[in-house]
């Protein structure tokens, strides 16, 4: 059970919200709406890295589900695990993004789930995880990248912290809020 009540719609305003009215209706918003105008700038930060950066969705989801794992989020898991799902991610990809076993996966990909892991666990990546991947992904990706483990791992905070609710019966479709071309 949540720490504290969901927010109620009715008490919020400007761009919170304007924020909730067009947000999916899933806890994870229903709790974020209590933080105001921070509501609306995360809501935004959020859409920015799911739909309009150049790395590859599927290693973007890889990293996310990597972070949610590292932090024992369960509701963060949920949430992108379904996500991959309606993006027809890999499964092998889904069960390395759990168990940190990259055998089957190519090189990039085990490359991202070791970056992950090293961002999440050290903040300050090894020249062992980093080179390597910058090499293949470039400035702008391996920015998007280190942007996305961050922000996630915010996000996986925010959830634990709030105690956030899984969802009760079917996760909405949000596959459409992310780029998947």
């Amino acid at each position: 059970m949540a720490r504290i009540d969901y927010a109620d719609p009715a008490q919020l305003d400007g761009l919170a919200a304007k924020a909730f009215e067009n947000a999916p209706p899933i806890n994870i918003f229903r709790m974020l709406a209590h933080a105001g105008p921070l509501f609306g700038r995360f809501m935004q930060f959020g859409q920015g890295i799911l739909a309009e950066t150049e790395l590859d969705p599927q290693l973007r989801e890889l990293a996310i589900l990597r972070v949610g794992h590292l932090s024992g989020a369960a509701y963060e898991v949920q949430q992108h695990e379904t996500i991959s799902r309606q993006m027809k991610m890999r499964e092998e990809l889904i069960s390395a993004a759990r168990t940190g076993d990259t055998a089957g996966l190519s090189d990039v990909e085990a490359e991202v789930l070791a970056y992950t892991d090293d961002v999440v666990k050290n903040v300050k990546a090894s020249d062992a995880t980093f080179q390597p991947l910058i090499g293949r992904l470039g400035t702008r990706q391996m920015q998007e990248l280190t942007i996305t483990i961050g922000f996630y791992m915010l996000v996986s905070r925010f959830l634990e912290t709030f105690e956030v609710d899984l969802e009760d019966g079917e996760v909405p479709d949000l596959a459409n809020m992310t780029r998947t071309s």
